[in-house]
């Protein structure tokens, strides 16, 4: 009962568990600023989607909640966009080389290897370090410790050439550190599908120098752009985007997304943090443990004969994605945008 096929990975999954999952990765896409994807591809592969078809999806509903997250905070003010097209330019030039990299690896049939591999050292690291920040955080505040920092300190980045001014951040800052950052962020979302909202974040602040205020909605409207091309490049090259699994993620990310930026703008995140490091270790580490002792989901690589299989509508999502994977991979992006943009603009009106 519930139980869905999606055509494209070929495989099935209850649906109310998928929405579930995207409501909560929603949640805290719009709660931290982030696109979500550390928590909604490693989710969907622990349920038996394949790595590659997790990634690719994943990033799709990082879109969709970058898109729906990223309006709010433009509704109140809260996004410098001329920051976010410049670490965007980086970061679309770091997709095209971070799909070449996937490539590689996906032509030698250890993909899902090297997926394993960055998932378990990046969440283990990213947990880590953020759990010893909220602690120390928390400890901090419960000692009623106030510490008067500057916005950020000047390093030899500030100093380099092609200085702009950005009014909305009040900052002079050269074009190289925002589009060299987003280019690192690029490469990591093409191979592993997550957004790199816990690498930008710190970025931003602590040493681009951008108002804090300003960080959650530009992170997410940075991630619209490279999500884009992400998704894109992983329908044409390796043909692991399905509709139906986009659809339900957008559905439940968008709101979750929503809900999670409202809740955000009113809380202190110190617990929320340190709770969410907690998870993202115990991801890490399930990673880690499938890579050495566990199983990991065999490398799929699908052939025209078993994309003809099926009929009705899922024959011609099948036969669309194979013989139009750009049109296919654009009208499945537009459709989860739109629905983010409906869903932003419904919940400024109504609620």
């Amino acid at each position: 009962m519930f139980e869905i096929y999606l055509p494209i990975a070929e495989v099935n999954i209850n649906l109310i568990t998928l929405t579930i999952v995207s409501l909560f990765a929603g949640f805290f896409s719009g709660l931290l600023g982030i696109g979500g994807g550390w928590i909604i591809t490693p989710i969907l592969i622990f349920l038996g989607i394949p790595p590659t078809f997790a990634v690719a999806n994943g990033a799709n509903n990082v879109l969709a909640a970058s898109v729906s997250g990223s309006l709010s905070h433009w509704f109140k003010g809260q996004l410098d966009i001329k920051m976010g097209l410049l670490i965007s330019v980086g970061g679309i030039v770091g997709s095209f080389i971070g799909i070449f990299i996937f490539k590689f690896f996906f032509v030698l049939g250890v993909v899902n290897n090297l997926i394993y591999i960055l998932y378990c050292i990046f969440l283990t690291s990213i947990g880590i370090s953020m759990l010893i920040e909220s602690l120390v955080e928390i400890r901090r505040i419960s000692q009623n410790r106030f510490i008067r920092r500057k916005l950020h300190k000047h390093y030899w980045v500030h100093n380099l050439p092609f200085k702009i001014r950005l009014h909305k951040s009040h900052l002079y800052i050269s074009i190289i550190p925002p589009i060299f950052f987003g280019a690192i962020i690029g490469i990591m979302s093409s191979l592993i599908g997550v957004g790199g909202g816990f690498l930008l974040v710190p970025i931003m602040i602590y040493i681009l120098g951008m108002p804090a205020r300003l960080v959650p909605g530009t992170s997410l409207f940075i991630m619209i752009f490279i999500m884009i091309f992400v998704v894109l490049l992983h329908a044409i090259n390796h043909d692991t985007v399905d509709i139906y699994l986009a659809i339900i993620l957008v559905v439940g990310s968008v709101v979750g997304a929503q809900v999670g930026t409202k809740i955000g703008m009113k809380l202190k995140n110190e617990e929320i943090r340190a709770t969410m490091s907690i998870l993202v270790l115990i991801f890490g580490l399930k990673f880690g443990y499938d890579l050495f002792f566990g199983k990991i989901i065999p490398h799929l690589s699908k052939t025209s004969s078993s994309l003809t299989g099926s009929d009705g509508l899922a024959g011609f999502v099948i036969n669309t994605a194979q013989n139009f994977p750009g049109t296919y991979a654009i009208s499945t992006m537009l459709i989860c945008v739109i629905f983010a943009a409906i869903s932003a603009y419904a919940f400024k009106k109504f609620i």
